[in-house]
């Protein structure tokens, strides 16, 4: 999800702890619906901690698809249940629960979205 502007741009956003609902856009560059919209889709996949490393939950490596397992998700929005850290982190703010499916991720507030970057030629 780099939206219209350039990856070297979405990289520094991302550095600076500035992804938010404005800049984490789809690949149609709108907005994800987060929290207090219906749906709120801002759950995204990353399988990382805080500090960037490998968390546990990444749903098998990324192969579940079933009841099994769990990911852990950041807010694309940066927003969550209350003003913990976690709530606001956009890649390590809750594992999902329920599974790996579609169904699952949506019962905490995604749609199985996860972000792409690259590096800059």
């Amino acid at each position: 999800m780099v939206g219209s502007s350039s990856n070297q741009q979405s990289l520094s956003l991302v550095d600076k702890g500035h992804v938010t609902k404005q800049t984490a856009l789809n690949e149609k560059g709108e907005i994800i619906p987060g929290r207090g919209d219906n749906p709120n889709r801002h759950d995204i996949l990353t399988g990382s901690k805080v500090d960037g490393s490998a968390a546990p939950e990444t749903c098998g490596n990324w192969t579940m698809g079933g009841a099994e397992g769990a990911a852990m998700v950041g807010h694309s929005d940066r927003t969550g249940l209350d003003n913990s850290a976690a709530a606001k982190s956009w890649n390590s703010s809750h594992s999902t629960r329920g599974g790996c499916s579609i169904a699952a991720f949506k019962t905490t507030g995604g749609d199985g979205l996860f972000y792409c970057f690259a590096a800059g030629s």
